[in-house]
């Protein structure tokens, strides 16, 4: 994390210029002097405020997942139908937003879940995100069946999601954000198939 200090315009420059060059040369190659010549500041700066290249890339990745979940919630607020099924589908199209999905974002998240399998501060960023998306999942399908199996639902769901948008991202071109949602809301069809009445209505029933 950066420290006290940095000026929010100065931090997202260097964080877009992170994005920029992992995009260019992958992170293996992507160096503090190539990140300071795109941000258009010293490399001396990259260092005081986030202590080098991982530091850089953790404030990146609390950025992206800070914008995963406004799109996620933009999207649930904006619901007109509260059942779980619109909650469960506004989590997928969240999660497919175009903030997650341009070839700059999409590298470094694979950057940043290839690096979270070294760094124990990544690890635990990654963590937090499998943590939530769960949580937010679960929630949703503990509406409508029992728990152990809202949680197996939640877990199917979630490597649906991951699964469409990594092999999304590994495809030559754009990552096709639609037929991918698409492909998880058919999915998620097949999870909720003869659960169409909130537990609690069947369990007075």
């Amino acid at each position: 994390m950066p420290k006290v200090g940095m000026e929010p315009i100065r931090r997202q420059q260097l964080i877009q210029a992170t994005m920029t060059a992992i995009d260019e040369v992958g992170l293996a190659d992507t160096t503090v002097m190539r990140i300071a010549r795109h941000a258009g500041v010293s490399a001396g700066i990259i260092s005081h405020y986030f202590g080098g290249k991982d530091g850089l890339l953790e404030a990146t990745m609390r950025q992206i997942l800070h914008d995963l979940g406004e799109a996620v919630a933009t999207r649930r607020q904006a619901l007109d139908d509260t059942s779980p099924r619109a909650h469960l589908g506004a989590i997928i199209d969240g999660n497919f937003d175009r903030s997650q999905v341009t070839g700059a974002v999409a590298k470094t998240w694979l950057a940043f879940w290839a690096s979270s399998m070294h760094q124990p501060r990544l690890a635990r960023l990654q963590r937090v995100n499998h943590r939530r998306l769960h949580s937010n999942l679960c929630h949703q399908f503990r509406r409508l069946m029992p728990r152990q199996e809202a949680h197996r639902a939640a877990a199917g769901l979630a490597a649906v999601i991951d699964g469409l948008w990594l092999r999304g991202a590994l495809t030559p071109g754009s990552l096709d954000a639609d037929g991918a949602s698409r492909l998880a809301h058919a999915a998620l069809d097949q999870l909720l198939a003869g659960h169409d009445r909130p537990v609690h209505a069947l369990s007075i029933s």
